[in-house]
């Protein structure tokens, strides 16, 4: 018998199902103490910031004891420090007729400065109050330095050593404690070199820096001339990158949109270009390009040229003359040459035999000697080999630098912290405000800006007391004396009235017809308190 496919047996597997676990359930969660957040431990200062704010501090107490006593009064300090009460004021500009002579942003930053010591010390000399708020301005001009060495591939050490040098040095001390315009000049250029040389590359920076400088050259007209040097640090620090078209875009930019303002200004109140009955931009360029008498050759014995270098190697022959040496071999180190070449524009620029050249030029050049001293230094101490050599060479310029640099600048900066120069200064002042002129809201006084502020704050009238060098160089000023000499009731001799009364002739009759009341001081530095003769009109 056959059998067929439907008796065949058909096998069915079993498929096994693996048991699942039922969890045994959990005891309840016992309630647990609640703990107190610990706080995360803060980010570590870098230790560049430790050193550079450390070194500033030290500095900064060396420029700030007696910082009113030492130096001696400067008229242009008065001067300033007036433009920014004016400002301040609402008065415009400055206190008299501004005719462009300096670009009003570095005393419009001081008016946003000064009122503090003033306030704070209404009754003491308003210069040497005044003197007080440069302290912020040096502080981040030595911030400034530690960086741009850093920056420059140098060492902490030769950082260090440039900010010591450039603090330290009794013509700094002198200098950047006085109310000039150039140290706010050279504030804004530092940063624009540490924002050039930023290791970051951010399209910003540049732009800031662009920004920065054109900030430098509306506070001080003549730090036009380190620009290139800036230009040079922002070529290098954007080499091989492809960012260096933008970044240059970006100075570019930065710089012209800021140095436009001042221009801007002069177009708009109609100041622009010379004419009839007013005061010009462009005039005020030709007046201190052409028309200004010059200082003489700085090589010539017995110009003014020559006579301010000796003043200035009085006060310190080290940084200078170190800085001028190590500048032309700092010209050859290529990340060196941004700061080398603004400072050999700077040392051209006094070379020069027929320019003028002001006392206070030397504040714009001295960081850039700084700088290029550490950085000559460090580089060379860098390329000894083998390594005891470079120590032991590195530790005898330390021990020679003991030796024979901080004994001068010893003696450079006590007599910046003893020395009390302004006595007389102090002494007419509160003579003048304290009774000495009896009916001082009805007294007419030629003055010098030293004295001006101290005077106005004291009581006598605005339009009543005169800058001496007004008198015969403002027409708005000898205008309210329409009897010349005879309408002045007193007159303060000071060492600036008298330095040349031949050219300004109102001064000079007011010296001749006039007897002294009171002296404070003696020699050159004497101040003379003199009323002035009436003749019959």
């Amino acid at each position: 018998m056959t059998r067929t496919a439907s008796d065949a047996t058909v096998v069915i597997p079993r498929v096994t199902v693996p048991r699942q676990r039922v969890a045994a359930p959990r005891p309840p969660l016992e309630p647990q103490p609640i703990r107190e957040a610990t706080p995360t431990r803060g980010r570590r200062v870098p230790p560049d910031v430790l050193i550079a704010l450390g070194l500033t501090a030290l500095v900064l107490v060396v420029q700030a004891w007696n910082i009113t006593g030492f130096p001696y009064a400067s008229d242009d300090e008065g001067t300033y420090l007036a433009q920014a009460w004016a400002v301040r004021h609402g008065y415009g500009l400055a206190h008299y007729t501004y005719w462009y002579d300096h670009p009003p942003l570095g005393w419009i930053q001081l008016a946003g400065l000064a009122w503090i010591p003033s306030t704070l010390l209404p009754h003491a000399l308003a210069v040497g109050t005044g003197r007080l708020a440069m302290l912020p301005v040096a502080a981040v001009s030595l911030l400034l330095v530690y960086p741009i060495v850093r920056r420059l591939g140098l060492a902490r050490w030769a950082a260090a050593l440039a900010v010591l040098a450039y603090g330290l040095s009794p013509i700094s001390v002198t200098m950047m404690r006085q109310v000039y315009l150039d140290s706010f000049a050279v504030m804004w250029i530092l940063a624009a070199f540490a924002l050039a040389l930023s290791p970051r590359k951010h399209l910003w920076h540049h732009t800031a820096a662009g920004v920065a400088a054109g900030l430098a050259v509306l506070s001080k007209e003549t730090m036009l001339i380190a620009l290139p040097g800036v230009v040079v640090a922002l070529w290098q620090g954007t080499a091989k990158t492809p960012v260096r078209a933008w970044a240059f875009g970006g100075f570019a930019a930065g710089l012209v949109l800021v140095g436009v303002f001042y221009p801007l200004y002069a177009i708009l109140k109609g100041e622009l270009i010379p004419g009839p009955g007013h005061v010009s931009l462009i005039g005020a360029w030709q007046f201190q390009l052409g028309n200004r008498h010059g200082s003489g050759s700085i090589f010539s014995a017995g110009t003014n040229s020559n006579s301010l270098l000796r003043s200035w190697l009085f006060y310190d022959g080290v940084l200078p003359i170190a800085g001028v040496a190590a500048t032309l071999p700092a010209l050859a180190i290529r990340r060196l040459r941004g700061p080398a070449v603004a400072g050999a524009l700077l040392i051209l620029t006094a070379l020069r035999p027929g320019g003028y050249l002001p006392a206070m030029y030397v504040v714009q050049v001295l960081p850039f000697f700084a700088i290029v001293l550490a950085g000559v230094v460090a580089v060379t101490v860098d390329r000894l080999r083998p390594r005891w050599l470079r120590l032991s060479v590195a530790a005898l310029a330390a021990a020679a630098a003991a030796a024979l640099v901080a004994p001068q600048w010893y003696v450079g900066d006590r007599r910046a912290l003893v020395s009390h120069d302004n006595a007389a200064y102090e002494q007419a002042a509160a003579w003048l405000d304290g009774g000495g002129v009896p009916d001082r809201a009805h007294t007419t006084v030629v003055v010098d800006d030293v004295l001006w502020l101290d005077l106005v704050d004291g009581g006598y009238q605005r339009d009543r007391v005169l800058w001496f060098y007004k008198l015969d160089l403002d027409s708005a000023v000898a205008a309210r004396l329409p009897h010349g000499y005879r309408d002045v009731d007193y007159l303060v001799s000071t060492p600036a009235v008298r330095q040349d009364p031949g050219s300004l002739p109102t001064v000079q009759q007011l010296l001749t017809h006039s007897t002294t009341v009171r002296t404070f001081g003696s020699g050159d530095g004497r101040i003379e308190i003199r009323r002035v003769t009436k003749e019959t009109l």
